[in-house]
């Protein structure tokens, strides 16, 4: 949103805002006459089990980015970060210290992690004290942008972008779901999760609530992993969640110093590396937790196995669920025709791969 379309294609964020709007339309209208839960429950249950692992290694590569200790090399594309820099020696500290916990069954080991992390971090001069602890001062300007810039966004040239956008949104949450449902414990035999129609109907909704609010989409976040991993399983854990987040808002000041970034020196020239020490390490160790379900793949069945592997492999790598989704539907049905077992493809997987590979081939 801010860099391909805002900054790359300089499109107006008010008509970025309306594509976000129009492609949460889109999606609520499938969501309702019941398409979205039939592909979700159409995905084979090796690949649903994949998409769980998968997600588990972005969110740990998402981790040791915002550590520092992976970061990126014009050559080789990564490699090993500086740990001679505080915030990244801080963030192997926080690493140790919230495995330390976890291994020891210590309830709330993560957020122990984090806070004591945080505290070490302002000791030492490595986070910066909070400027202030409540500040009231929020913008309401970008409400109602994408609304009014709706009629902007109607035209062919634009096909591409609502499309990418449905594509991503449409997927992004199959995968979430599935992901946070298998840590949950929430599947049923087949890999479904009841009432999932109530699960995606929010979240499209929400997705136009937000371009409306000019907050982009709004969707479920893999990030819910991490409260799952502590034991909440059930609606009152999202509802106690969201309460305190709307409690949180006036002490942003105060909130921003344990989840805000640092700079430490680029190696290479250029802009400093921002890296987020006191929350990365919670991102790693939910990583490991996530891919635990790597054991119940097929992995002795060819046609399952390597869809999976695929889609391991892609969607930390592409920085994108709904790619690695994509890669795992295609080569899943290649597969299958390659081997004559066409008829053990559910139909919808069949225009599902073909959307992708549209995707893949359109430019965002």
């Amino acid at each position: 949103m801010a860099f391909t379309l805002i900054l790359g294609q300089q499109l107006p964020w008010q008509t970025a805002m309306a594509a976000v709007i129009v492609e949460g339309l889109l999606v609520t209208i499938l969501v309702l006459t019941n398409l979205r839960e039939a592909v979700l429950n159409a995905i084979p249950l090796g690949l649903k089990f994949a998409i769980a692992v998968g997600i588990g290694l972005f969110i740990a590569f998402i981790g040791l980015k915002n550590a520092g200790m992976v970061v990126a090399d014009p050559v080789t594309y990564l490699r090993l970060g500086d740990f001679r820099q505080g915030p990244v020696l801080l963030a192997a500290f926080g690493l140790a210290l919230t495995l330390a916990l976890v291994a020891r069954g210590f309830r709330g080991g993560l957020i122990i992690g984090i806070l004591l992390t945080g505290a070490v971090g302002m000791i030492f001069g490595l986070v910066p004290l909070p400027t202030g602890v409540v500040s009231l001062a929020f913008d309401t300007s970008t409400i109602g942008g994408g609304v009014l810039a709706l009629p902007d966004v109607l035209r062919l040239s634009l096909v591409p972008i609502i499309f990418a956008l449905f594509m991503t949104d449409f997927f992004d949450t199959m995968g979430t779901v599935i992901a946070v449902g298998q840590e949950g414990k929430l599947l049923d035999e087949e890999g479904r999760l009841p009432d999932a129609k109530r699960i995606l109907l929010v979240d499209s909704l929400a997705a136009v609530g937000g371009g409306a609010a000019g907050a982009s989409s709004v969707t479920s976040y893999i990030e819910s992993g991490s409260g799952v991993a502590e034991g909440g399983r059930t609606g009152m854990t999202s509802v106690v969640v969201g309460l305190l987040f709307l409690l949180a808002l006036p002490f942003s000041p105060l909130i921003s110093v344990i989840g805000g970034a640092v700079p430490i020196p680029n190696p290479e020239g250029g802009q400093d590396i921002l890296v987020s020490p006191v929350t990365a390490p919670a991102l790693i160790v939910v990583g490991f937790l996530m891919m635990t379900a790597v054991r119940f793949i097929p992995w002795e069945e060819v046609d399952e196995a390597i869809p999976a592997f695929l889609t391991i492999l892609t969607l930390p790598l592409t920085f994108n669920i709904s790619y690695g989704i994509g890669f795992g539907f295609i080569s899943y049905v290649l597969i299958k025709l390659a081997r004559g077992k066409p008829g053990e493809v559910h139909p919808l997987l069949y225009g599902v791969a073909i959307l992708f590979a549209l995707a893949f081939l359109v430019p965002e």
